[in-house]
């Protein structure tokens, strides 16, 4: 669950670098994921996570469920949950701690939003791999050296535009795979969904910020 928040959300000083160094071909692939995302209703889909260590070990498996509205979004894995309510992020560890950060302090990670929309000319230098088949393969590498990853592999399912899955290869080379399925963009969903309550929270919770 860490793994799609913190591999797994950020403005950039460089963005007309960025925009001199990318593919146009990818570019017209990511533009067409985004404008999908930015019409949606609201989003709503399944994600599993799996990791391996730099040393092939694997950490196994995770599932959570995404929902997804403009700049909000709620991440929930088994207890674990992280709501974002478009100016701060909140992060509960499942047990008695919540962590809140502001969605600036947060750019440094990879937010819903950053893999399902598309919109990474701030931030990316990308480009389109040679990928017969159905899905196109876009390598992104971050500019700010600063970012808990070294580079995010993307694969676009070419038929429908929609974002599949994403390997996360982070600075210590170990590997987190992201895998979107079910996804809805034309779910309801209420405001509500996405404001913080501690009430829901055990009462005993601490909050950290």
């Amino acid at each position: 669950m860490k793994k799609l928040s913190a591999g797994v959300v950020a403005l950039l000083l460089f963005a007309g670098m960025a925009a001199a160094q990318n593919d146009p071909a990818a570019k017209k692939v990511l533009d067409a994921v985004g404008a999908k995302v930015k019409t949606a209703k609201g989003i709503t889909a399944n994600c599993s996570l799996s990791s391996v260590t730099s040393k092939g070990k694997s950490n196994g498996t995770q599932n959570a469920t995404i929902q997804m509205k403009g700049e909000k979004y709620v991440i929930k894995q088994g207890k674990t949950e992280i709501i974002c309510d478009g100016v701060n992020v909140y992060r509960y560890d499942g047990e008695k701690t919540i962590t809140k950060t502001s969605v600036e302090e947060s750019s440094q990670t990879l937010s819903p939003q950053k893999l399902l929309a598309g919109a990474y000319d701030k931030d990316f230098t990308y480009k389109l791999l040679p990928t017969p088949g159905a899905f196109s393969e876009i390598e992104m590498k971050p500019i700010d050296s600063r970012k808990n990853f070294q580079k995010v592999n993307l694969f676009i399912d070419k038929a429908k535009s929609a974002f599949s899955r994403a390997k996360i290869l982070d600075k210590s080379n170990n590997i987190t795979e992201v895998k979107i399925s079910n996804l809805n963009l034309n779910a309801t969903l209420p405001d509500a969904a996405f404001v913080f309550n501690k009430a829901k929270y055990p009462k005993d919770v601490e909050i950290l910020d």
